[in-house]
């Protein structure tokens, strides 16, 4: 302890010389007349007496594997003005009374022992720490404290632009916000709330105010948002943005399921058959986060592997909950109580004996995605804001309509931004408007493409067998998804090399003339059928993996879906094309996309027909793979 005051002495030298060095050593300009003298010669002068009083990291912070814990975390209230179905429990969270939760002071005296003994920077969290009255006052204290360098905050956006101007002020100089879907009605969803485009105005104003990086927490979800992975990443090329992807993690109430988690490895190989050049970047001591930039971007991205490649060698992090508890690490279920020996008068060297004891106790890694799954521990809410999913999805509704697959929704302005947010967004190379295909002659055709530019990632299966063939398209007296026990398996495709894959598959709807007539015409109540069917198609591609349980995971280069209006037969002909490069056949996405764009012009149609056939889901063609190509005859 006697040491730190020498080290803070040190500091305001470094600070107050005209120049500086790597090193950190003190060097002075030259007094008038008198003769220069080499910045080396200085260095070498100086260098013994800073090696002498230099002052060692905390014992108090550092943990028996040599971490030392200079960054804090504290959560300045439990409350949320969102209800993220991924944050909490389905039954709710039973808020600590407010005489419990740490006070304003409490949160400044622990602040300023943490700061005295090494802790250079703090993160507030939550909760949502922008709802708590007095936050600015608290920023303005933080910055008070010498050694503090970084005070940063994670939010969830809704007041940041309103706020963000006196944060800064105050001495706020960095920001994480928590957003996990460019789709508005995906984010009402989700949150059970109206507020996607305070989120995204405030991300604008935190640009605005130059802050750089802006960081955007996105934790990716399988079923739920691992579709709008390069959505998110076409932001960073003209926006100075860090999209950070989070792996979904476990925490108590979120109903944590492996098959949800989208790891960083399937994440990054997505990622990277869009942009090929995407290059690696050095990675900071400490980091949680493996950065990645596209070559010509402003902005990067970068991956939290918190499950699959943990970080823990490197973890210097400590966090305080809201009630004044200490974890040492996010995963365990271990804490002490600041607040009670903190009221109970304990002086600042017990206090220290209590934290030394706590960090000491830091095991070396946490206990593994399976097994935390299994352990007790906080709903993530009460230990600070995050994004985690509970077991629901969204309504089928959503997943086909709310999103179209052409561009990036919700990052046009709306009414409620400023003529000068207009002309932020616009320019910054986000799509506004899709480009469909069509005629207004009687005999309608439609066609809809989805490259790999629509950010989808399916599944396919590693075997069919078609009705008829030609080619060497060999075929198998036994089930490929059954194992030895006859037990239900996907079948191992992991040692099959990556070809390119083409599937064509095909559906007719025998619509009857009157609703044949509609759709001819256009005239149906619930809107344009064929333009929905065709959405659905493509969404029902990118999906395939959720409705059959035993596809293979592939991302989708292309998908193509055509309905043709036959007059002879008053019937809508669909043909549905998927590719891909992997290891495995994309027949099912195709026999997929084509059945639900039958089943989605039946829906538009049925109030007008109760008789309308869907017939013919066949497959048409499949080309790449061990076993030759496939055509119908």
């Amino acid at each position: 302890m006697a040491a730190r005051p020498v080290s803070r002495m040190l500091e305001r030298l470094v600070r107050s010389s005209v120049r500086g060095c790597s090193s950190g050593a003190p060097v002075t300009q030259p007094h008038p007349g008198e003769p220069s003298q080499p910045a080396t010669e200085d260095l070498s002068r100086k260098r013994p007496f800073l090696k002498e009083h230099v002052a060692p990291f905390s014992t108090f912070l550092t943990d028996n594997f040599g971490r030392q814990h200079n960054y804090l975390r504290i959560s300045l209230t439990e409350k949320c003005n969102l209800r993220c179905q991924y944050c909490m429990p389905e039954e709710g969270v039973p808020l600590t009374p407010k005489a419990d939760l740490l006070t304003t002071e409490e949160i400044l005296t622990l602040a300023r022992l943490f700061v005295k003994e090494g802790v250079d920077k703090i993160r507030l969290t939550g909760g949502e720490p922008l709802i708590r009255p007095d936050v600015v006052d608290i920023v303005a204290q933080l910055h008070r404290l010498e050694g503090l360098k970084t005070i940063g905050i994670t939010t969830n956006g809704i007041n940041l632009a309103r706020l963000l101007p006196v944060l800064q002020k105050a001495g706020l100089t960095a920001i994480n916000i928590s957003l996990d879907t460019l789709v508005p009605a995906k984010f009402e969803f989700i949150v059970r709330r109206k507020g996607f485009h305070k989120v995204m105005e405030g991300i604008h104003k935190a640009i605005e105010l130059g802050y750089s990086p802006v960081k955007v927490n996105c934790v990716v979800m399988r079923g739920l948002n691992e579709d709008e992975l390069l959505d998110f990443v076409t932001l960073t090329k003209g926006l100075p943005l860090d999209i950070r992807f989070i792996e979904y993690m476990p925490f108590d109430g979120n109903k944590w399921n492996f098959k949800k988690m989208v790891s960083y490895k399937e994440m990054l190989d997505t990622i990277r058959q869009q942009w090929p050049e995407l290059e690696k970047l050095p990675e900071e001591e400490c980091s949680t986060a493996k950065a990645f930039r596209i070559p010509g971007f402003l902005g990067q991205v970068s991956f939290i592997t918190s499950m699959s490649e943990h970080f823990c060698g490197t973890c210097n992090r400590l966090r305080i909950t809201a009630d004044g508890n200490l974890k040492v690490c996010l995963f365990g279920n271990s804490e002490v109580s600041l607040r009670d020996h903190l009221r109970a008068g304990a002086s600042e060297e017990e206090l220290l004996k209590i934290i030394g004891a706590a960090v000491g106790r830091k095991k070396p890694r946490h206990a593994g995605m399976f097994s935390i799954s299994q352990m007790k521990n906080r709903p993530m809410i009460l230990i600070e804001l995050f994004l985690l999913l509970q077991d629901s999805s969204p309504p089928a509704s959503l997943s086909i309509f709310s999103r179209d697959p052409l561009h990036v929704q919700g990052l046009r302005p709306t009414v409620s931004f400023s003529s000068q947010m207009a002309t932020f967004w616009k320019g910054r190379g986000i799509p506004q408007t899709p480009s469909w295909m069509g005629s207004g002659c009687p005999q309608r055709h439609y066609s809809s493409h989805a490259d790999s530019d629509t950010n989808s990632k399916c599944l396919s299966p590693g075997s069919r067998v078609p009705a008829a063939h030609s080619g060497p398209w060999s075929t198998s007296d036994q089930l490929t998804h059954v194992d030895s026990e006859g037990q239900a398996a996907m079948v191992d495709v992991g040692g099959k090399p990556d070809t390119e894959r083409v599937a064509v598959a095909s559906a007719v709807v025998l619509l009857g003339p009157v609703a044949f007539k509609l759709v001819q015409q256009n005239q149906l109540k619930k809107g344009d059928a064929l333009v929905v069917a065709q959405l659905a198609g493509i969404q029902a591609a990118k999906i395939t993996s959720q409705l059959i349980p035993l596809c293979h995971h592939v991302a989708l280069n292309h998908v193509q879906v055509q309905l043709e209006l036959d007059s002879s037969r008053h019937a809508a002909v669909i043909q549905a094309t998927c590719r891909a490069r992997g290891p495995t056949g994309v027949e099912m996405e195709a026999l997929t996309s084509a059945a639900v764009a039958a089943l989605t012009l039946y829906d538009m149609c049925k109030a007008v027909s109760r008789d309308i056939v869907v017939e013919e889901v066949k497959l048409i063609s499949k080309t790449g793979g061990q076993r030759g190509d496939f055509h119908r005859a």
